[in-house]
C-alpha cells in the first residue's frame, strides 16, 4: 500500500503537496536553482570569451537535443528501475559532466571540450527533474494529482532560470563568474541529496512495471503508446505548444521591445521577469484549481483560448499604449499566467492512462523538449511564408493556441481507466502503474 495518501489535515495537504514527497520537492527546487545559475549568463560569458555567437547557437542547440532525449527516456527508465534510482543517475550525470565541462571546457577555455561537456549534461537534468514527475504521478492520489503538478512545475521554474539567474546576480560581483559556474554544482549536489536522503515514499523505490515485462517492450512502449492511446499523442503536440511561443518570444521580444518600441534594456528585463513571476505563481494556482475544475477545462480555456487572447495582447498593447510599462506588464502577467495554464496537463495524463503513467509522461517530457526548436522554427517559418513581420509571428501563435484549446478537448477519460483509477483508490493505492 503507497504511503503516499494520508489524512488530508497536515500542512503539505492543505498546499496540495503530498506528504510523503514533501523533502523532495525542496531537493528539486535546490536543484533547479543550480542548474538555472547559468541561465542569464553562459552566453555573454562564452561571447566575452572569444567564442562566436554560431558556436554558441551549436552549443545551446545540441544541448536542447539531449534534453530532449532525456526527457523521454525518463519514463521508460522509471518503469525500469524506478524513479528513485532514475534521479539518482540524473545527480550523478549531472555533476562528474558539470566538472568535466568547468575543469577541462570554461576553465582552459575548449571549445570542443565545452561543447562535449555541455552537451552531454543535457542528458541529466531531465532525468533527476522528470524522474521525479513519475513519481508524483506514480505515489500521488488523483485527488491531488493537479496541485501536486502545479507544486513540481513551481519548484521547476522557480529555480531554472528564476531563482538561479538572481543567485547570479548577487554572487559574480563577490566571487566572479567562473567561481559562481562551481557554485551551481554544490546548489545542485545539496538539492538532489536532500530530495533523494530524506524522501522514503516506498513506490519511487521499486520498478514500475512487473519483472515479466522485458526492457525492449518497455522503451517501445514509451513510443507506442503514441499510437496505442492517440490521446498521448494529442496532449504531446498541445504541451509542445505550451512553452512554444515562450522560447519564439526570447528570440524576437528584445529587439522589437528595446530597438523598435524604444524600452531600455532594463524595462525589458523587468518586464521579462514580472511574466517569469506571474508563470510560476500561476503553476501553483492552475494545477489547484484544476483539481476543482476539472484538468480539460483549465488547459482548454484558461491554457488554450487564453494564449489565443494574451499573444496578441502582448503585442499590441504597447504599440496602443506608448511607453506605457504597466500596460505592458499587465499584458506580460497575463501571457505568463496562461502559459502556466497548461500545467494540469501533466495532471491529466496519469488519468487518461493509469497503467502506463510513466510512458504517458515521457510523451509530455518530448513535447516539453520539442518546444525548445519549435517555437523558433514557427518564427523561421511565419518569415519564409509572410516574409518579415512580427504581426504574422504574433496571429500565428493565437491561432495555434486556439488549436491547442481544441485538441485539449479530445482528451477525455475513458470509462475503463476511470474504473481502473478507482480500483486502485479503493485498494488503498494512488494508481502506480503495474502493467501494460
Amino acid at each position: 500500500m503507497s504511503e503516499s495518501s494520508p489524512p488530508k489535515h497536515g500542512l503539505a495537504e492543505t498546499l496540495g503537496i503530498p506528504r510523503a514527497l514533501f523533502w523532495a520537492f525542496v531537493g528539486q527546487l535546490l536543484f533547479m536553482v543550480g542548474d538555472g545559475v547559468e541561465a542569464g549568463y553562459l552566453d555573454t560569458y562564452m561571447l566575452h570569451h572569444g567564442h562566436t555567437q554560431g558556436f554558441v547557437n551549436e552549443m545551446f542547440t545540441f544541448y536542447g537535443i539531449t534534453v530532449m532525449i532525456a526527457a523521454w527516456f525518463s519514463g521508460p527508465l522509471s518503469d525500469l528501475m524506478g524513479p528513485k534510482k532514475v534521479m539518482w543517475l540524473g545527480l550523478i550525470l549531472w555533476s562528474i559532466l558539470e566538472v568535466g565541462f568547468l575543469s577541462l571546457g570554461l576553465g582552459p577555455n575548449s571549445g570542443p571540450m565545452i561543447l562535449l561537456f555541455y552537451t552531454l549534461r543535457g542528458f541529466a537534468y531531465p532525468l533527476f527533474a522528470y524522474g521525479f514527475l513519475v513519481w508524483i504521478a506514480a505515489a500521488t492520489p488523483t485527488a491531488m494529482l493537479g496541485s501536486a503538478a502545479g507544486w513540481f512545475w513551481f519548484s521547476f521554474s522557480a529555480g531554472l532560470p528564476t531563482l538561479g539567474s538572481q543567485f547570479a546576480r548577487f554572487a559574480i560581483p563577490q566571487i566572479g563568474e567562473l567561481r559562481t559556474f562551481w557554485c551551481s554544482l554544490g546548489l545542485v549536489i545539496i538539492g538532489g541529496l536532500v530530495a533523494l536522503l530524506f524522501t522514503h515514499e516506498p513506490t519511487g523505490k521499486k520498478r514500475l512495471l512487473p519483472d515479466h515485462v522485458p526492457t525492449k517492450d518497455i522503451f517501445f512502449g514509451s513510443m507506442s503508446i503514441m499510437w496505442r492511446e492517440p490521446k498521448t499523442l494529442i496532449a504531446g503536440i498541445v504541451r509542445v505548444i505550451d512553452t512554444s511561443s515562450e522560447y519564439a518570444f526570447l528570440a524576437i521580444m528584445p529587439a522589437f521591445f528595446v530597438d523598435h518600441l524604444g524600452f531600455s534594456l532594463g524595462q525589458w528585463l523587468n518586464l521579462l521577469s514580472l511574466i517569469f513571476l506571474s508563470n510560476i505563481l500561476f503553476n501553483l494556482v492552475s494545477g489547484m484549481v484544476a483539481d476543482s475544475l476539472g484538468h480539460r477545462f483549465v488547459v482548454a480555456v484558461f491554457g488554450g483560448i487564453g494564449g489565443f487572447i494574451a499573444i496578441p495582447l502582448f503585442y499590441y498593447v504597447p504599440l496602443w499604449f506608448p511607453g506605457n510599462f504597466w500596460a505592458v506588464a499587465a499584458a506580460g502577467i497575463f501571457y505568463g499566467a496562461t502559459v502556466a495554464a497548461f500545467v494540469p496537463l501533466s495532471g491529466l495524463m496519469p488519468q487518461i492512462c493509469p497503467r502506463e503513467k510513466a510512458a504517458a509522461l515521457s510523451i509530455l517530457g518530448l513535447g516539453a523538449g520539442a518546444s525548445t526548436w519549435v517555437g523558433p522554427a514557427v518564427v523561421a517559418g511565419c518569415e519564409a511564408v509572410f516574409g518579415p513581420g512580427m504581426q504574422y509571428v504574433i496571429w500565428t501563435f493565437a491561432v495555434i493556441y486556439l488549436a491547442s484549446a481544441g485538441m485539449t478537448m479530445a482528451l477525455t477519460i475513458s470509462p475503463e481507466a476511470r474504473r481502473y483509477s478507482e480500483e486502485a483508490a479503493a485498494r488503498g493505492e494512488s494508481g502506480p502503474v503495474v502493467g501494460h
